[in-house]
């Protein structure tokens, strides 16, 4: 290519024989001096060799010679200078191309070099040809690599050496050789053209704006070298990298054409670096929502911090981490951090402990054990100089100093450090565990997360850990989660596949193989449905514990569509720091709906159904469990639901809208049912007859209600004839209170259709 021909840049100096007056003795700028009339020089019309030529006597140490007339310079141009020289007499000197390097403002561009290599003359009448290349880009055979920020030169050469000898110089040309470095003929622009040095030391960010800026949609391309980079950066064109880039851990990288891993990785020399930085890159700029780990494999050795890789403390954006997996590597950066310290509850301050010794090295989001502490308590943030730690949520067991156990388990991607983190997405990922780490922390706070089709594999103590409101509408959609200790008994476990504090989350079409428990979930609104959790183990009559722990005691609950393997439901109030019932909501509003609960190998004792209230006064207020199966094998339960009254009972007197009916029961020994319709036979003629449906109704609880009392057939006395008096009955009847007196007014025998409650409909 020829930017003279295809730009219409003017690129050859004057010829001497238009003047003498057109070339400096200096650096070739306006008003410098100029070899017209000058005692040492003049033009030869007829020189045997050249024709017409410069004779030139050297009188100083660094002879100059310089064309008046500037020489463009542009990016991407590479111009090679050509003169032939000859001695003529006096002392031999050397002779080196040379210019000055100009600026757009009239400055010389500082720090470049403006002098080409020596060439020594060393015989009298010998013609020698001296070449040098001027170009933007430190490229090879370049010898003056003036930079972007060059637009024009004043070129010429330099005579070195002892004075006193005479030259004779031919006219200088300067042609383009641009095209020896291929800049357009591959599509391609090459930082280097624009000033990159690929030293490590240099700063290239500007060379690299330079180049895209220029590359409209070519490929820029990054040659062998590293490149430091001190500032953001968006790239919007292709590139392609064979050398590497440094930057500083908070310098964004944006690569908007080839935002994935392998380009990041290419960028900088290795997958997690560029992971790190294609991850920072997804929170500041708007062209692509998703980061594709193209089906990668990045092996981490420590937590992914994303609130620290990114620098932020909050974003509300819609952005997805897809298509890839995350593989923990051994190593001290899983280790969990323990500490244990005395502190101080008061249920007026319900998330707030006091009082807290080594506050200092309690970690943000350490789990807290100890007495009276519910199940997946958090620590949502401190303030050591008060001394003082925010729960995720209140403490049951009452106000007191007590030690508690602080645990700070490490994920794969935490997203703690994010104040508030909303319309994030993890999508189809592998979180590959190893039984080393966690593997995600929610943000404190965040709205619509969604974690879908994704792989927890192994998971050392936690797959989805909420520390405190990051949980708002969570949507956890089509994972699977794989224990870390499957071949352990039941009851020996300790992970927990997620928990919620928040409302309104959505757990769907999950896959949960033998945890401690699926889920801990306080909060309101949620729909789990579709879910298949099972945590059985090859004991015979095997210990079960709770798959789904719900703390809230009315949480606005559908669990729909669920298979319940070898485990079961526990609803509680663990959270509640005042467990005992005064005012308000109790156990209530749950929708246990056309769900499969199976077991197998289990105790009689086993149930699929427990409430357990922790204090007292606790009752039900609107419960429906209908259209589900229950079945066992290899053993069978007396029943599929209980109460445990280990902290707390339930008043069966303000059972109130229980709706318990069309189950099938298999491998069930007592049937449950509300409303249950009983046939009681009176074969002895009485006046009191006992209908008793206890057994039948919910949680073992009272009959409160008679909802009807039809006779089938007629009703006679001792001496058969028919009677048509109408009984009235007595709920809440015996030691127990489960059973009906139907009162005649005299003895009569037969059969009556009963529909007994254990609750006040409404």
């Amino acid at each position: 290519m020829n930017k003279a021909i295809t730009d219409g840049l003017v690129l050859m100096p004057p010829p001497f024989s238009a003047g003498l007056n057109l070339w400096s003795r200096e650096d070739g700028l306006p008003g410098q001096g100029s070899y017209a009339n000058q005692p040492n020089a003049a033009f030869v019309p007829a020189d045997q060799d050249f024709g017409g030529a410069l004779e030139l006597q050297k009188t100083v140490a660094t002879q100059k010679l310089r064309c008046f007339q500037p020489i463009p310079m542009q990016p991407g141009l590479y111009l090679q200078v050509t003169v032939r020289v000859k001695c003529l007499s006096g002392a031999l000197p050397s002779v080196r191309i040379a210019g000055w390097a100009g600026r757009s403002n009239g400055t010389n561009v500082p720090g470049v070099v403006q002098t080409g290599p020596s060439v020594a003359l060393t015989q009298y009448g010998q013609v020698v040809e001296i070449k040098a290349i001027i170009g933007a880009g430190s490229r090879g055979g370049v010898a003056m690599a003036w930079g972007a920020t060059a637009t024009y030169g004043h070129i010429g050469l330099d005579l070195t050496g002892p004075n006193g000898g005479v030259v004779r110089i031919d006219d200088i040309t300067i042609e383009d050789v641009t095209g020896i470095y291929l800049r357009d003929i591959f599509d391609a622009v090459d930082v280097r053209d624009f000033g990159a040095r690929g030293d490590g030391v240099t700063d290239d960010t500007a060379a690299f704006d330079a180049a895209d800026a220029a590359a409209q949609g070519r490929t820029i391309t990054v040659p062998a070298g590293t490149y430091l980079i001190n500032g953001n950066l968006t790239i919007e064109n292709p590139i392609r990298f064979q050398g590497t880039v440094i930057q500083p851990a908070s310098v964004r990288l944006a690569l908007t054409r080839n935002y994935d891993l392998d380009t990041y990785t290419s960028a900088f020399g290795d997958e997690l670096t560029g992971f790190k930085k294609a991850l920072q890159a997804l929170f500041y700029f708007t062209d692509h929502v998703a980061l594709d780990l193209s089906d990668r494999r990045i092996d981490l050795v420590e937590p992914i911090d994303v609130a620290a890789i990114c620098g932020l403390t909050a974003f509300a954006q819609r952005r997805f981490l897809t298509n890839g997996q995350l593989n923990a590597v051994a190593g001290p950066g899983w280790d969990t951090v323990t500490v244990t310290a005395s502190t101080t509850y008061n249920p007026s301050n319900p998330t707030r402990l006091t009082g807290v010794t080594n506050i200092a090295n309690i970690p943000v989001g350490a789990r807290v054990s100890g007495n009276g502490v519910g199940r997946e308590v958090y620590v949502l943030d401190k303030n050591v100089g008060a001394g003082q730690i925010t729960l995720s949520q209140p403490l049951w067991g009452g106000a007191g100093t007590r030690t508690l156990t602080f645990s700070r388990y490490k994920y794969l991607l935490d997203f703690s450090g994010f104040e508030d983190l909303s319309r994030f997405e993890l999508d189809r990922l592998d979180l590959n565990c190893n039984g080393l780490c966690s593997g995600v922390m929610l943000p404190r706070i965040g709205l619509t997360l969604r974690i879908g089709e994704c792989v927890f594999n192994r998971p050392k103590d936690r797959g989805i850990s909420s520390i405190g409101s990051g949980c708002q509408g969570l949507i956890v959609d089509g994972c699977q989660f794989w224990s870390n200790e499957q071949p352990m008994l039941a009851q020996d476990r300790t992970t927990i596949a997620l928990n919620i504090n928040a409302n309104d989350a959505k757990i769907r079409s999950n896959r949960v193989v033998r945890f401690a428990h699926f889920m801990v979930a306080n909060g309101g609104g949620h729909l789990i449905s579709g879910n298949h959790f099972f945590q059985g183990d090859s004991a015979a009559v095997g210990t079960r514990r709770a798959g789904i722990v719900i703390t809230q005691p009315n949480p606005r609950l559908t669990f729909t569509g669920n298979y319940v393997d070898n485990c079961f439901l526990e609803w509680s109030n663990e959270h509640d720091e005042a467990p005992d019932f005064v005012t308000g909501f109790s156990f209530g509003n749950m929708s246990i709906v056309a769900n499969h609960f199976f077991a197998s190998d289990v105790a009689p004792w086993f149930r699929w159904i427990v409430i357990a209230p922790k204090g007292s006064g606790h009752f039900i207020q609107g419960l429906s469990v209908s259209d589900n199966t229950f079945r066992t094998i290899n053993g069978s339960v007396d029943r599929v639901e209980t109460a445990d009254t280990t902290n707390g009972t339930l008043d069966f007197s303000r059972f109130r809208n229980i709706s318990f009916g069309a189950n099938s029961f298999n491998g069930v020994t007592q049937l449950v049912m509300n409303p249950l319709t009983i046939l009681h036979t009176q074969n002895t003629a009485a006046d009191t007859w006992v209908v008793d449906g206890g057994a039948f109704m919910p949680f073992q609880s009272r009959v409160r209600n008679t909802q009807s009392l039809v006779a089938e057939g007629a009703i006679v006395n001792a001496s058969n004839a028919p009677q048509f008096a109408m009984p009235y009955v007595l709920n809440e009847q015996g030691s127990n209170r489960n059973l009906v007196h139907v009162r005649w007014p005299s003895a009569v025998r037969g059969k009556v259709l009963a529909t007994l409650r254990c609750d006040n409909p409404t």
